[in-house]
Parts: C-alpha cells; structure tokens; sequence
C-alpha cells in the first residue's frame, strides 16, 4: 500500500510515517496471527466465513494457519483487497461488496454467507472473521422490506449523525443476518470461534458489524425509539410500520443468547483502536515529539473535535516538539448540505480555521480504513498556512465548513491523505502537534 500525503514539509514528512506505521501495525493478518486460538489448531473441519473491510488479511491468515484442514468458505470484502488476493485457496468463494450503503451484491453475498452457515454439521467448526464494514456487506432485508428501504434509511441515518449504535440498532431488526443472525444459522456447528477486529469504541460484540455473531440485548422498540430520535419514524412509513410489528410482538425478534447453540459460540476481539492510538503515539515519541496526551474513546461533531483537539495543543504552546493522540470517531451531521467529505477531512479543516496563521501547529487526522465518507481520501493535514492557501483560492474555511466540503477546500489547499482501501478498520487516528517546523 502506498501512503500519499500533499502536505510537504516537517507536517508532510511526519504525517506520512505516522499513517504508514499505523496502517502496519493494524494489519488484520497479523493481528489475527497474534491472536489465534488454540483450539483451532485441533479442529479438523472448518469452515469460514469472513465479512468486512479486514476481511481479506484476515482470511489469509485464517488459510495460512489451517491448510487443509479448511473444509469451504465465503469471503466478502472490498474489491480493491480482493483483487489482490492471488493465492485465495479453492475452497474460498469471494465476493465484492459496496459501502456504506448497500447493493444488491451485498444481498447476494449475504445469502450465500448464510446458506454456508447453514450447512455447517455438528463434525465441523465455524470460523467467523468479523471486522469494519461487515454490517454493509451482510445486507438481507427482512421479509416484505427491499433493499432500497434498507439504502434509504441507512442514508437517512448516516446524514442525521446518528451514532454507530443506533445505526446498528435499526438495522439489526430489519435484517435476518445481523443481531446474532449469522450464529443461529451456523448453530448446527460442532464449534463456532468467531475473531473480530472492532471498529466500535468499547468492542461491544453486539454492535461491531451489527453484530451477526452476538447475542443482542436490543429491540424493536429500542429501534423504533432510535429512528423517532433522529427525527425519521415517520419519513420512512415502511420501515417504521415494520420496525412497530416487531415491537408489538408480530416478528421474531434477535437473538439474546439463551439458545443453545450460544454455549458452543467463542468470541474474541483481535484488534481496536487502541492498537492504531498505541503505534501512532509511539511513532511520534520516535521523531522527537514529547506526547503529552493520548485518549481513546473520542465520539462527536467531527467539527468540534477538531476545535477541542486545537486549542488542547495550543494551550501547550507551539515552541516545544510536543503532541496529543486521541483515538474514536466522529460523526457529522450533514443535513442538506451538498459538500464532500468526510469526518476526519472536516475534523482537520475545522483546526485548520483555529490554527490559522499560527506558525508551529499542526493537525493530522485520518481513518484507519482508507476511505474517510465517500471519497477517495482517508483524512487531512493541515497547519497555519491552511487557511491562507484557501483564501488564495478564494475559498472560505467557514463556508466550507457550512457546506460539508471539506473534500474540496482540503484538495485546494494540498491537505489530503490518501491511501486507498486499506485492507484493516479500527477507527480514526486524530493527533495535534506543535514545534513543527518547515521545509
């Protein structure tokens, strides 16, 4: 993978090494590898199932480690990972899936995942590799709801700046796959061990992936109280007359782990945000920065993160090599606006408009997947100079801002991380600096 990054400079050079040792740090092979259960080296029939955007690494992991005792499986993940698996065993069906929002491939590859599960006998052990994304990628609409009520709620949810659960909330109870879906239709399993690289602040096993392989505590109602939260019951009639039948006892609802299968069900986390927050802390501590502040669990309008991130740093000083590493993620709230972007590229412009014309500072923020909102950027650097790159442009950071465009005013001003579909997802990396220097 190559890591691009515009920023040129002390900033550019920083930037680069930070995002780079990052990104290998949380290679889902790796951590799968560190992590490997023992009992499945004495497991003599397995079968996998892998969804996410880790899916891949941790899939070729999976192989490596149990040859030909690997019996059949599915592999869903993001095309560009895909695509480079060169030496995907037989046995291993791939499929591509969309993200955020659901096509019908997801549908199809969450079909054949589940029909996999199905067949799963009380001789073999389901293997499960659940990471980022996997909630996208396992789409089956519960019956009499189609694929474009599940695209335009999920939107709907996305662009209300609801959080990770409550998006998961509602789609557990409108899909068969999620809420411990998957582990119930591999219940005939002798065994099931299922590794899960987490995306979700806290590793909560039922909201990681929407959960396909957790008990679920949630209901119909949580879900329906969770829509009518944000404002949107009553502007997907649909949805909520569906999500009301399971409240009023009419559909099944999830999982909760009192069946029996559940005894013969394993979990365990491979990987989070705090190994991504770790390597970039550690990194820094090696260019010569003093870091003053790591954090973990940051949630928030990714605009007044970047805000609170600034002026944390500024209060520092800018003189001293010094810096402050928070790990999460963000939301924004997009409205009506009409902008492009994402949550760490309008983190990073909103510290661009605090730091402006301040020499020293700098901000670096990106998401460990690659793909920060639907761009082709995982995140931005910005420093002092930012605000006057733009204005050059004729660009206003604050109308940017307003318009949810921070995809662009970043571009203009040469502020843009890329690295492509990174293959892992443990959230975003967000870190303020001071004592920078020039070129």
């Amino acid at each position: 993978m190559r890591v691009q990054i515009e920023a040129s400079g002390e900033l550019g050079r920083v930037a680069l090494g930070v995002v780079g040792a990052v990104l290998a740090a949380c290679e889902p092979g790796e951590l799968v590898r560190r992590a490997w259960p023992a009992e499945l080296d004495t497991s003599e029939r397995v079968v996998l199932i892998a969804a996410g955007k880790g899916s891949v690494g941790m899939a070729r992991a999976a192989c490596g480690g149990l040859g030909d005792r690997l019996r059949r499986g599915v592999v869903i993940g993001p095309d560009s990972v895909l695509g480079a698996w060169v030496d995907r065993p037989t046995e291993i069906e791939a499929f591509g899936a969309d993200h955020p929002l659901a096509t019908g491939r997801n549908v199809e590859a969450a079909g054949r995942a589940m029909a996999v599960a199905q067949g799963c006998g009380g001789g073999e052990t389901l293997l499960t590799l659940i990471s980022g994304g996997a909630s996208a990628y396992l789409t089956m609409p519960g019956e009499g709801l189609g694929l474009d009520d599940i695209r335009a709620v999920t939107d709907a949810l996305l662009r209300s700046g609801a959080t990770i659960g409550e998006l998961n909330c509602v789609r557990k109870h409108l899909e068969a796959i999620k809420g411990g879906g998957l582990a119930r239709a591999g219940g005939g399993a002798g065994a099931h061990w299922s590794l899960i690289l987490s995306d979700v602040l806290g590793d909560p096993l039922d909201v990681i992936g929407s959960g396909p392989t957790a008990p679920d505590a949630s209901s119909f109602q949580d879900a329906v109280n969770a829509l009518r939260a944000r404002g949107l019951l009553g502007a997907h009639p649909g949805i909520g007359a569906y999500l009301m039948r399971g409240a009023a006892g009419a559909i099944e609802e999830t999982s909760d782990g009192r069946e029996a299968f559940w005894d013969r069900v394993r979990h365990r986390v491979v990987g989070n945000n705090a190994v991504a927050v770790e390597c970039a802390a550690t990194t820094l501590s090696g260019l010569g920065f003093e870091v003053i502040e790591t954090r973990l669990g940051v949630t928030g309008e990714a605009s007044e993160v970047g805000l609170a991130l600034t002026r944390r740093v500024l209060a520092l000083g800018v003189g001293r090599r010094r810096a402050v590493v928070w790990g999460g993620e963000t939301t924004v709230t997009v409205g009506g606006a009409s902008g492009l972007g994402g949550r760490s590229q309008e983190l990073a412009l909103a510290a661009a408009g605090e730091i402006d014309g301040r020499v020293g500072a700098g901000v670096i923020a990106f998401g460990t997947d690659g793909i920060d909102g639907p761009t082709d950027a995982a995140g931005g650097v910005v420093d002092g100079e930012t605000g006057a790159r733009l204005r050059s442009r004729g660009v206003e950071i604050g109308a940017s801002l307003a318009d949810h465009d921070s995809h662009r005013a970043l571009g203009l001003a040469g502020g843009l991380i890329r690295t492509g579909a990174s293959g892992t997802n443990v959230n975003d990396v967000m870190i303020g600096l001071s004592g920078i220097g020039g070129g």
